[in-house]
């Protein structure tokens, strides 16, 4: 009784083992369907369309570039799904997709190239959901083309970043009607071959954060409507031919962080109001020869964000203010190929955070008292050669190249006494000739006794 009563028993849990191993291996492959590979009915679930206006606006914008050999529709019939295109982004808008982002230049190595002929085509301002437009070495100097001068509020509302580099080709002027891209957060205008002023239009862009229009031919004043861009944080004009007085007008840049105008025709001196700007963190204006003006005495403590100064070759006469020396974050100040003049103050070598600093090619005079460690801790990242009457106080240890030794900090001279005399009280030069007159007298003496035995 006892044995059957225990077979009754493991039948009946091998049967509640099976129930529930059925029921568990059901769920799971339930959930499988659910999260796992798509069930019949996701997979049979349309996707979302895009409009023909826009793909054929895309295709001809593309097709202009890199050339009428490029079959956009062949090659990439669905381009905002299953056939993407290198370069080209796209985004949903109630259901339907559209081109967000098309660019265009060899970044990597599938990525779409500008044909020898390549040109703008009027179908780009159809793509009404564009957000950023950008080309690289796409216009060579032998195919010139001009930016399209019109067209641009149709991209208002959308485009918010602009980036031409690298286009030799590309001439001309900056169109006014870029002002009008209300949404534009981004214009990087790069190496390219613009001439002709930079629009006062540009200051309207209320929503711009970056403005670079660097290596270019850009010439006339820095516009004075640039400083109602209030929200810009990089402005680099560098490399240009631009004429004038730096505009007080960027004085309301309060998000400023880099201010880059080097390479210019500037003129008017450091303006004071660049010590206002509390978020500038890179101030460059080296190789403006004619800016001239003086240092500011003062005033170097509220630039307490400032960790690069390059004033270098503008032409700055004076002295080197010691209240320099208050900029906690500066690690680059370059000061070289001026006309400065006077002692230099010893302060700047306690500067917290410096690791490059030139001071070469002025009028500086006096001893630099910097200490050894400081010598070699900056290596050839200190200059202050080419200022004839600068030297040296420093000669243990360390020294900086191309500064003499100063006079009173020389080692005594080994000859002698203090009065540059010898042991016996003669100067070197005239213990030397002595010395040399008594073997000539010898030798004399010698040569007659010989002659004297021959006769």
């Amino acid at each position: 009784m006892k044995r059957a009563r225990g077979g009754r028993l493991l039948l009946a849990l091998a049967v509640l083992f099976l129930a529930l191993h059925l029921l568990f291996s059901g769920c799971a492959a339930e959930g499988e369907d659910e999260e796992g590979s798509p069930s019949p009915a996701a997979a049979a679930e349309p996707e979302a369309p895009m409009e023909d206006k826009q793909k054929a606006a895309l295709y001809a914008a593309i097709g202009s570039f890199v050339g009428k050999a490029w079959n956009g529709s062949s090659l990439f019939p669905d381009p905002c799904g299953q056939t993407p295109i290198q370069g080209v982004s796209c985004d949903l808008f109630n259901g339907v997709w559209y081109p967000t982002v098309v660019s265009i230049g060899p970044v990597l190595d599938n990525s779409l190239q500008c044909a020898p002929d390549a040109r703008f085509s009027p179908q780009l301002f159809d793509l009404r959901r564009l957000k950023s437009l950008t080309f690289y070495a796409c216009f060579p100097a032998a195919n010139p083309t001009a930016i399209p001068a019109t067209s641009w509020d149709r991209l208002a509302g959308t485009l918010e970043t602009l980036e031409f580099r690298s286009n030799p080709g590309l001439a001309g002027a900056i169109p006014a009607s870029i002002g009008r891209l209300a949404s534009l957060q981004s214009l990087v205008l790069v190496d390219n071959n613009l001439t002709g002023a930079v629009p006062p239009e540009l200051g309207g862009l209320a929503k711009l954060r970056r403005l670079v229009l660097s290596g270019n031919g850009l010439s006339g004043p820095v516009p004075a409507t640039l400083g109602g861009l209030k929200g810009l944080l990089k402005m680099d004009l560098s490399n240009n031919r631009l004429e004038g007085r730096i505009p007080p007008e960027l004085a309301g840049l309060d998000s400023l962080t880099l201010l880059d105008l080097r390479n210019n025709s500037l003129t008017g001196g450091l303006p004071e109001f660049v010590q206002g700007m509390p978020a500038l963190q890179d101030l460059l204006l080296s190789t403006n020869p004619l800016l001239g003006g003086t240092l500011m005495q003062r005033g170097w403590e509220k630039m307490a964000s400032l960790a690069t100064l390059d004033l270098s070759n503008v032409g700055l006469a004076g002295t080197i203010p010691e209240s320099m020396a208050a900029m906690p974050r500066l690690r680059f100040l370059a000061l070289d190929h001026n006309r400065l003049s006077g002692a230099v103050p010893a302060k700047l070598a306690a500067l917290p955070s410096i690791g490059a600093m030139y001071l070469n090619g002025n009028n500086l005079t006096g001893a630099l008292e910097f200490s050894a460690r400081f010598y070699q801790r900056m290596g050839s990242r200190f200059a202050s050669w080419d200022n004839p009457g600068l030297c040296t106080a420093e000669t243990a240890g360390g020294a900086p190249t191309g500064v003499a030794v100063c006079k009173d900090a020389q080692d005594p001279p080994s000859v002698g006494a203090r009065d540059g005399m010898d042991g016996g009280g003669r100067k070197p030069e005239a213990a030397s000739s002595s010395s040399a007159g008594m073997v000539t007298v010898l030798w004399w003496s010698v040569l007659v006794q010989w002659m004297m035995m021959l006769l």
